[in-house]
């Protein structure tokens, strides 16, 4: 299941899905450690002798966030029970606080009492053994911690604060776990358990009929008892209510902070902007990863999840952020990178958010020979992003900063690593890390990495290295035209692999061959770019009533039909919004624009209800596949629409 709602500040990150449980939390870093690990913390009702979780099949809900916020907006209607819910969360923008607010409508005549159970199935550190849950009399909450974790759950009615509470076993000698305990309206007051623990709580309130009430929990976590009882007080004196209010209102105008403007894109095309550059805040934590995913759903398919930094994925979303105004946002990153950037100058496959290496599966021997684990194009883009980052908002000091560590240091690495017969990239890993050779992809970021490092070098007076990154640019320019061009084809083939003392072009078609005008090796003009990007619409359409484009030709990850003609591969958002991008670029008259303008009213076609945008979309019904939200298609988006509102304005410019 994706996650229907995120909400975070850079330091907490809680994911909760469509029947409002929270199933990932993160602290103290995004993407690490993740204390729920997609486990249901359920929330339940309980009215007139009957019970439902949220999750039960007669609610009818609407997901969706508070106008241009990170707070959520949710409404559930039970029939049955006669209750309406209006439910916000949001975790505060700074403090380590996560805030739910729930209205109770009593749709019955008569006053009633309504009781709200909220369940906590946490596995502190990512692990359920050696957890303890207990009840803390001093401030009437309940606390789960494990070592210097600690999570501190209370909540209030105005009124009273929790009414009744349980601590026990779950997932241990057929134990399911208190949640059990609630289905009654009842919880016994078990004081403490400890090993692999959940607690639920419950509070109460009186409606009158055809009246409403308000609750609010609230969860805080610190890394002692001291600390989150600080933080319970806090929300206590400050009160929960206005504490959402204020959180709400932070990011409204965060994400409004400039005037910017819209060109003819409509408000459905412009709130789905807002929400991403929000969405990809929330994945960005403070100490500069920007991570790709957080959904831990993808565990099911593979042991292994997305809540890593990889290089690429944060440099093209920096560099989305950037164009977007949000260049403070995206600073750390810069020095994330710089902080783990080799003796030796390049980056490796990805990094966990607290900076120590993540794992991988390129190995350091393929085919007898010892190699390097990496994806070129990751060191490389890091420089292309930081450029674009200071030709938009010039900002010297950050490049000055950088330049002896992460500038220089990656272009003598990327300047020593290019094979001297075909003067392209040495081989390693493309983009979709699934292919060791030479790729186009990865050429043209290298290419794009080199120039950029020419031109800090020109900035800062350093002639010499100027000289020498500018020569072996174009050094590559010309190989990528030498050798990646294919004349029989007439487009760009995806790369070279080695096979029998030999290299051979991959002539599969390959929607990230975009790089070459993405990254400026040549204009998006260029008949050569035109053939390919052409090639590339019409082989990797996707030809049902979907559509949207492929990344590469009979792709197999998550497949679902083995039809290639009509479904050369699942329709990926980034690809589909690639090819935007190239029709952007060719633009020459305000109504070349509405293709391109079409594919982003596509991609809000294909949004959650809550705006959250996956990888992937199922191409026969357009639901989500693979992870969602993926930080990447959020940023890639808002740099589309970035690029169109420009050449929208350039265009009218000439017109006028």
């Amino acid at each position: 299941m994706p996650r229907h709602l995120v909400t975070g500040n850079g330091k907490m990150l809680i994911n909760l899905d469509a029947h409002s449980f929270m199933r990932d939390l993160y602290f103290p870093y995004v993407g690490q450690l993740n204390h729920v690990s997609g486990y249901r913390c359920r929330v339940g009702v309980w009215v007139d002798g009957a019970f439902a979780w949220l999750d039960d099949g007669a609610w009818v809900r609407t997901l969706a966030y508070e106008p241009d916020s990170l707070v959520t907006r949710v409404t559930l209607d039970h029939a049955g029970l006669r209750v309406r819910l209006i439910i916000n969360d949001g975790v505060h923008q700074r403090e380590s606080i996560f805030l739910r607010r729930f209205v109770v409508e009593n749709h019955a005549e008569q006053r009633r009492e309504v009781r709200l159970f909220f369940h906590q199935d946490l596995v502190i550190n990512e692990s359920e053994v050696g957890d303890t849950a207990a009840y803390y009399p001093e401030n009437h909450t309940v606390f789960h911690y494990k070592r210097d974790t600690y999570f501190m759950f209370n909540g209030s009615t105005g009124t009273e604060g929790m009414f009744q509470y349980t601590a026990g076993v779950k997932r241990f000698n057929h134990a399911e776990g208190t949640w059990k305990d609630a289905e009654d309206g009842h919880l016994s007051g078990n004081p403490i358990a400890q090993g692999s623990v959940d607690s639920t709580i419950s509070f109460r309130v009186l409606v009158a009929g055809n009246g409403q009430e308000t609750m609010h929990y609230w969860m805080t976590a610190g890394h002692s008892l001291e600390e989150t009882k600080k933080l319970n007080t806090y929300v206590l004196e400050s009160g929960a209510g206005n504490l959402l209010d204020r959180t709400r209102i932070y990011w409204q105008r965060w994400v409004n902070k400039q005037h910017r403007s819209s060109a003819d894109l409509d408000a459905t095309l412009i709130n789905l902007f807002k929400k991403s550059l929000l969405i990809v805040r929330s994945q960005i934590d403070d100490r500069g990863a920007i991570t790709a995913a957080n959904d831990t759903d993808i565990l099911h398919y593979n042991r292994d999840h997305y809540s890593y930094m990889w290089p690429r994925d944060g440099a093209l979303v920096a560099y989305a952020m950037s164009m977007a105004g949000y260049q403070g946002t995206v600073t750390p990153f810069f020095h994330f990178c710089a902080r783990a950037i080799t003796d030796e100058g390049y980056l490796h496959h990805k990094y966990n958010p607290d900076g120590t290496i993540g794992s991988s599966w390129h190995p350091y021997l393929h085919q007898g020979q010892r190699q390097l684990p990496i994806q070129e194009d990751e060191t490389a883009l890091v420089l292309f992003a930081l450029w674009q980052d200071y030709a938009k908002h010039g900002v010297i000091e950050l490049p000055q900063s950088l330049y002896p560590n992460l500038i220089r240091s990656a272009a003598r690495f990327l300047h020593g690593y290019i094979d001297p017969q075909l003067m392209l990239p040495k081989p390693s890993y493309d983009l979709w890390e699934e292919r060791y050779g030479i790729y186009t992809f990865t050429a043209s970021a290298v290419y794009a990495g080199l120039m950029a490092a020419a031109n800090f070098a020109r900035l800062f007076g350093d002639d010499t290295r100027c000289s020498r990154y500018e020569r072996a640019a174009g050094q590559m320019k010309d190989a990528i035209l030498t050798h990646l061009w294919d004349t029989k084809l007439q487009r760009f083939v995806r790369g070279l692999y080695w096979k029998d003392g030999e290299w051979h072009k991959d002539e599969a078609l390959e929607s990230s061959v975009f790089g070459i005008f993405a990254f400026g090796v040549l204009p998006a003009e260029d008949v050569r770019v035109v053939q390919t990007m052409e090639a590339i619409k019409r082989g990797l359409s996707v030809k049902t009533s979907v559509g949207g484009i492929a990344r590469y030709e009979q792709d197999y990850y998550f497949q679902k039909s083995t039809d290639w003609h009509t479904v050369p591969g699942n329709p990926w958002i980034i690809c589909t919004l690639w090819v935007a991008e190239y029709e952007i670029a060719i633009a020459k008259t305000i109504a070349d624009l509405e293709k391109p303008k079409q594919t982003l009213h596509w991609v809000a076609q294909h949004a959650l209800s809550s705006g959250v945008l996956s990888e992937q979309l199922d191409p026969f019904d357009g639901s989500p596949i693979s992870v969602a939200p993926l930080t990447w298609s959020h940023a890639t988006y808002v740099l589309t629409v970035t690029k169109y509102v420009e050449k929208y304005e350039s265009l009218s410019g000439k017109n006028s």
